[in-house]
């Protein structure tokens, strides 16, 4: 026998020992450790391995406290919950030792100020005017020897560009821009355009056509500046001042554009009737504006997330006007949850849901849960999900996780909601992670 054999021999067999190992369910628990933890200040947070490991902890006591201990360091059985409790702003970090001597993972604990907001509910009317003039579609011009076209369409003018200036005079919406055309066409030069296409401004000619008999000069496009409709306040946050709301990006009806807000505001709606979800056909709330004099607050952002701003005045009838606290997107989790809502009126009321399944998120990005409506009187009033309910806060556990974004088209009873930690984020009032800050710098 060859003497090298037993030593292959053996050590095949403790590959495939490690290999075991290392796919058995206690690893993988254990692998499953987090890299990082984030807590807000005066937070507490049970992490959960459930793996009959014992492990040594090390830490700053002055930032963390771990099962209560204030010493630097602390044995403990991964079987059982790890109680964190955090006091300092800051980051420090948790070294974890296997068995109290096998270096495993060292985890970042970031720490955050403490941060509450006032959940919505409302029913809010959106005024939103666009930071230009947004081409929504071509129409043909007759000119001189009878030949139709359309001016717009042939200068390369396409449905979502937002014009934004002509001849360099900034233009803001469509009045500026028919005076324009019918100050600076007279001379029968082209005129240059400005827009913006995919976040990108470029330059083009056109050249307008004189409408005999309106008497007009024409440039063959539709074009629109603003907007209107309802949604729901999401939160308020009283500290800084600023609200969000929708839970998704407004965009135009006929292009599918996102809309560059240049002004807007929000103010009361009432809702007057429900057009109930069925299966194929998503509802809607049906409601009216509320002493539209008294605006509640101004658009400054739209986002993926929602739009945001400054807001001057809270709107009535909320569901509970004390501020509660926020969950990070880590921390939400499938279960019961609530979801506030008007479906008459102006009566904020909250409605029982299911977080049917969370989809883990370590970035911005919609579409961050799915819910489900369990609550028998929303499903008899609704159907379950409708237009007009985006924005809705979702409640679990006392904290404000998220907003209503979608509906199933073909199950009304559910839909999607996003993370109100990526509202927050958009809103101003909670500030990127050290390494989404980097990642958005390079």
């Amino acid at each position: 026998m060859n003497p090298k054999q037993p030593k292959r021999i053996f050590g095949l067999i403790l590959v495939i020992i490690v290999g075991l190992i290392g796919v058995s369910t206690p690893m993988q628990q254990i692998a499953a450790f987090p890299n990082e933890l984030r807590l807000f200040t005066g937070q507490s947070k049970n992490v959960q391995l459930s793996v009959p490991v014992h492990a040594e902890l090390s830490y700053d006591p002055k930032s963390l406290q771990v099962n209560g201990s204030t010493q630097s360091s602390l044995s403990v059985s991964l079987k059982e919950p790890l109680s964190l409790h955090s006091y300092q702003i800051g980051q420090t970090h948790m070294k974890v030792k296997l068995f109290g001597k096998i270096p495993f993972k060292t985890v970042k604990v970031d720490v955050v100020p403490d941060l509450r907001v006032v959940p919505g509910g409302q029913t809010i009317g959106v005024k939103v005017n666009s930071a230009g003039v947004l081409v929504v579609g071509h129409h043909q011009v007759v000119n001189e020897d009878g030949t139709k076209l359309s001016p717009g369409e042939e200068a390369g003018l396409r449905l979502g560009d937002l014009i934004v200036a002509i001849n360099k005079v900034e233009v803001s919406n469509v009045r500026k821009l028919g005076e324009l055309c019918d100050k600076l066409s007279s001379n029968k030069k082209p005129l240059t355009v400005s827009f913006v296409r995919n976040g990108k401004t470029m330059t083009t000619k056109l050249k307008p056509i004189f409408d005999n008999q309106e008497k007009e000069w024409r440039i063959g496009l539709y074009i629109r500046d603003s907007a209107a409709g309802v949604g729901t306040l999401t939160f308020y946050a009283p500290d800084q001042g600023v609200y969000g709301a929708l839970g998704h990006v407004i965009t135009d009806m006929d292009t599918g554009t996102p809309i560059v807000v240049g002004r807007g505001e929000i103010l009361q709606a009432s809702v007057t009737s429900i057009n109930k979800s069925q299966n194929g056909d998503p509802g809607e709330k049906r409601a009216h504006f509320v002493k539209e004099k008294q605006i509640l607050g101004n658009i400054e952002r739209n986002t993926p997330f929602g739009i945001f701003g400054k807001m001057s005045e809270m709107p009535t009838h909320s569901y509970a006007e004390q501020a509660i606290p926020v969950a990070f997107a880590e921390d939400v989790k499938e279960g019961p949850a609530q979801i506030l809502t008007v479906v008459n009126g102006q009566k904020v009321e909250s409605f029982d849901i299911e977080v049917s399944h969370v989809v883990k998120q370590s970035s911005p990005a919609t579409k961050g849960m799915v819910i489900k409506v369990t609550d028998e009187r929303l499903i008899s009033k609704t159907g379950g999900i409708v237009q007009g309910m985006s924005g809705s806060p979702i409640i679990q556990d006392g904290k404000l996780i998220g907003a209503v974004t979608h509906v199933f088209v073909n199950d009304p009873t559910s839909g999607y909601g996003c993370f109100i930690e990526w509202m927050l984020q958009d809103a101003g009032v909670l500030l990127h992670s050290n390494k989404e800050q980097a990642e958005q710098a390079s």
